[in-house]
């Protein structure tokens, strides 16, 4: 592997599906083709992919020893010694530090929440990780801060039901991840993260029960009471993908052994893929046609 080669997957490019939340006030605020907007979201986008590329090198570096006991991760280019720890350091502190300045260049606002998800992810990195629910809780906020990021950057203001809709699935998701690391590392699963030995598989599954549970009210919620559904009413039409999703997910972690990497998921697992994608489409049409006041298809 080049170096070149050995950095762009240190970054973990697969990852960025993860960015894909700060779209979602561009989404949720009916702009998503608004070329200006969208523009300014993909810009936003771009940047946290660069920021969240610098955390992942610093944890590899953090981990490294952890990481080449660990039967997939040893294959990461910093624990496999394919990028010099050297090198690694020097392009975290240029991506972080450029995001950050170009973040801070696009608006101070939205700097803020760079600079908060940096200083957040280099607490994880040295101390969160190792606090017992903090660890899973740390990593849900940066997908909120992802969230938030997005509608300041296009000045658009995001409900607090979808925020905590994004806060609950984001540990709906965190949750499931410790619980395949459980699965998948068995008795060594202490040796490559501490944490893991305050976990237990009874534990988190009544954590996953409780935040998927949680994360369908929220979400059914928002569809019935908040703001954007006053104006689109019909927005309830969405809840089915929603409950599938969140079901589907399960069926994956619980009977497929799946939830180690859940970018990984969304990548692999077609039905998933179909089921957001059928959720994106309603959700499109019902703020292109559904209006207050209008009846749609008689309901």
């Amino acid at each position: 592997m080049s170096l070149l080669a050995a950095l762009v997957k240190a970054v973990r490019p697969k990852q960025a599906t993860k960015n894909l939340f700060v779209y979602a006030a561009l989404v949720f605020s009916g702009k998503l083709f608004d070329a200006g907007m969208f523009a300014k979201t993909t810009l936003a986008f771009l940047l946290f992919t660069a920021a969240a590329g610098s955390v992942y090198l610093l944890n590899d570096i953090k981990d490294v020893e952890q990481d080449r006991l660990h039967p997939k991760k040893c294959k990461r280019p910093i624990a496999s010694g394919a990028l010099p720890i050297p090198v690694a350091w020097s392009a975290m502190v240029a991506l972080a530090v450029g995001s950050l300045a170009a973040s801070i260049a696009l608006r101070p606002a939205f700097g803020l929440v760079i600079a908060a998800y940096l200083a957040l992810q280099i607490g994880y990195c040295y101390s969160l990780k190792h606090i017992v629910l903090l660890d899973v809780f740390t990593v849900a906020a940066g997908f909120l801060l992802r969230a938030i990021a997005g509608g300041l950057a296009i000045h658009v203001h995001l409900s607090q039901w979808l925020l905590l809709c994004t806060l609950q699935l984001a540990l709906f998701l965190g949750f499931g991840k410790r619980r395949q690391e459980l699965v998948l590392l068995g008795g060594s699963a202490e040796k490559h993260r501490a944490i893991l030995n305050e976990y237990s598989l009874p534990f988190l599954d009544q954590m996953i029960m409780v935040v998927s549970a949680i994360t369908i009210v929220c979400y059914s919620v928002y569809s019935i009471e908040s703001e954007t559904a006053k104006v689109h009413p019909h927005l309830w039409l969405t809840v089915p993908f929603v409950i599938y999703g969140v079901c589907r997910y399960l069926y994956l972690v619980y009977q497929k052994g799946w939830g180690g990497a859940p970018d990984e998921v969304l990548l692999k697992d077609r039905a998933l893929q179909v089921s957001i994608a059928l959720w994106f489409v309603t959700v499109m049409l019902l703020f292109a046609f559904d209006k207050a006041g209008r009846p749609l298809f008689g309901l």
